[in-house]
């Protein structure tokens, strides 16, 4: 674990990147997982707080979500699908809720995230913010290049909000993180998205007919063939759901 050497808490974004960009910063969102060094070395810490960066603003037919909002802000805002404020209910207990943010959900990217799961079928966007300027991503092209949050800081996640979703998961217990959730979700246009957690290293989007190509990594709770017969029988379940809900 590194060793805080130093605390910031800027008042400005341009202030937040000079100081990451000088000390090699660890950006500190809702302080509830610390996505810094692994090995113990002094570290400057940078706190987004005072940011503003914690609006949910409709965006014409998608929704904004400020970085610093609140997983129980999420959870309580009617502009959200009921779906994702469901998930963001489930991913952390009510303590950690009230100070775990979307943007730090983002960067940890928890394999067993299923609210990370609800933003991929959500055609989650992410805006990192660097010295030269913004990008906006798609979530899973972030999952799978993490190098293009260097030298950023993510400032919003924008996600689509109509059509239908549905949500299949299983686990040891009904409190417990799920061994293999997926989420399904018809969009407007007819489009279906499935996004998966337990198979891979990150919440992953994947088309129903490559199911059975998965290779999902083993543990004490699943083995490889468990989990991918689960993935199948779990997305199966929620493509019915949608189907039923048209």
């Amino acid at each position: 674990m590194a060793t805080i050497r130093a605390y910031h808490r800027p008042g400005s974004l341009d202030e937040a990147l000079t100081l990451l960009a000088e000390t090699g910063a660890t950006i500190l969102a809702g302080g509830t997982v610390v996505n810094g060094p692994l090995e113990d070395v002094p570290t400057d810490v940078v706190d987004l707080q005072a940011l503003g960066l914690d609006a949910i603003e409709a965006d014409g037919d998608r929704l904004r979500l400020g970085s610093m909002v609140r997983l129980s802000d999420l959870e309580a805002s009617e502009l959200a699908p009921a779906l994702l404020r469901d998930l963001a209910r489930r991913e952390a207990p009510n303590t950690l809720r009230n100070a775990a943010t979307v943007g730090g959900t983002v960067v940890a990217a928890d394999p067993e995230s299923e609210l990370l799961a609800g933003l991929l079928a959500f055609d989650a966007a992410v805006t990192v913010i660097r010295s030269n300027g913004p990008e906006t991503m798609a979530l899973g092209d972030l999952f799978g290049d993490r190098s293009r949050l260097a030298a950023g800081i993510v400032t919003s996640v924008s996600v689509d909000v109509g059509g239908d979703a549905a949500a299949e998961r299983t686990g040891r217990t009904p409190a417990d993180r799920p061994i293999v959730m997926t989420v399904a979700r018809r969009a407007e246009d007819g489009s279906t998205r499935l996004a998966l957690t337990g198979v891979d290293t990150t919440p992953v989007l994947v088309e129903i007919d490559a199911l059975d190509t998965l290779e999902p990594p083993a543990d004490f709770r699943g083995s490889t063939a468990y989990r991918r017969e689960l993935a199948g029988i779990l997305a199966r379940r929620a493509m019915t759901r949608l189907g039923e809900a048209s």
